[in-house]
């Protein structure tokens, strides 16, 4: 499936021009970007602002790449990328894959990153109805060439959770790639945190994971998981990763100790799956329908006049007329916190008026 991808990477060694990351000892800086010298006084500091390039030029440690295969590791995938945001994985992840004789199905609901990297993409993008099986299996009918299947596996508008094990099966059937961003629900859901693919056992089906750490682990960034072809394919070609500075010490330290951490605190999910419970979802997002821009914002305006920090999701980020309060839970919400804000919802529509 990733005969391309690896047809790529051999006319680019041919050409003597092959991407690679690497370390180097230290050395008298003269290529770092690191101008005034303030990154090597950072370096100092317990925080570590600075990484003075990109991975491809001065920004690549060991530290980096240790990282990368301890998170690699954790989910069962022979590789991982670091990204410097989850927007830039998604755009670099399928900017890069996609060629002229590919199709990229996606589910209607997708993020913007992915939309924007198919966007970038050489491939034809074809769009699905959220989480509708007959229609994805409709289009992958279609599909000549290389085939991708984008989907995410809660979706961050109203928390509704992919059927991947059938879109998993779906995908072997028609020999298509299945992408499956996992940023809201690494952490929360699945054995240990680890999300979605591992809860259905599905690693060995996804052709490349996306994970954030800008959410449920705290920290900042994400990583493309999948194998080593599609690492050193990401490396050679994906220009939100060529061209970004690295992220400095502090941050990949920071993505260390969460994957140090929220594998162990079962507690934490504990409480967050009652919270769940009370409220009659299986994920911590609620999208709660309020159609109206202005009318959304008032009462997000309305609950945080009572104390609450509920935030509207407003056109053009959803459809026109599907606008919603979204609440998202966490494991550090109380009950009671949680009680009394259902009795502000169900009082809001007279607040309304």
């Amino acid at each position: 499936m990733i005969l391309h991808l690896e047809q790529r990477l051999v006319k680019r060694a041919t050409l003597g021009n092959i991407r690679e990351l690497r370390t180097v000892p230290d050395l008298i800086d003269f290529a770092s970007n690191d101008y005034l010298g303030l990154a090597r006084l950072y370096r100092k500091w317990e925080g570590n602002c600075g990484s003075t390039g990109s991975r491809l030029l001065t920004g690549n440690t060991a530290f980096a790449e240790d990282l990368e295969d301890q998170i690699a590791q954790f989910h069962g995938y022979e590789a991982g990328l670091l990204f410097n945001c989850g927007y830039m994985a998604n755009l670099g992840l399928i900017s890069t894959i996609g060629s002229s004789n590919s199709t990229l199905l996606f589910d209607s609901h997708i993020h913007a990153s992915m939309r924007d990297g198919i966007r970038l993409s050489s491939a034809k993008g074809l769009p699905f109805r959220h989480n509708d099986l007959e229609h994805l299996e409709n289009r992958l009918r279609q599909c000549n060439g290389n085939c991708f299947i984008c989907i995410e596996s809660i979706y961050s508008t109203d928390g509704s959770i992919a059927p991947l094990p059938a879109i998993a099966d779906l995908a072997c059937l028609y020999e298509a790639c299945l992408i499956v961003d996992e940023a809201h629900a690494v952490g929360v859901m699945g054995p240990q945190g680890r999300g979605l693919v591992a809860e259905h056992h599905l690693g060995s089906q996804v052709f490349a994971q996306v994970v954030t750490f800008g959410k449920a682990l705290g920290a900042y960034g994400a990583i493309v998981l999948g194998s080593d072809t599609l690492k050193a394919a990401l490396v050679n070609f994906a220009t939100p990763f060529i061209y970004t500075t690295a992220p400095p010490l502090s941050i990949l330290s920071a993505i260390k100790d969460s994957y140090n951490r929220f594998p162990m605190m079962e507690k934490e999910r504990a409480h967050l799956r009652r919270l769940m419970n009370i409220c009659g979802t299986k994920t911590p997002i609620l999208g709660l329908p309020i159609g109206g821009n202005e009318k959304a914002k008032q009462a997000s305006k309305v609950l945080q006049e009572k104390g609450f920090d509920v935030r509207p999701l407003l056109s053009p980020t959803v459809q026109r007329g599907r606008e919603v309060l979204r609440i998202t839970l966490h494991a550090f919400n109380k009950e009671k916190e949680l009680y009394h804000l259902c009795r502000e919802l169900s009082s809001l529509e007279s607040a309304l008026k």
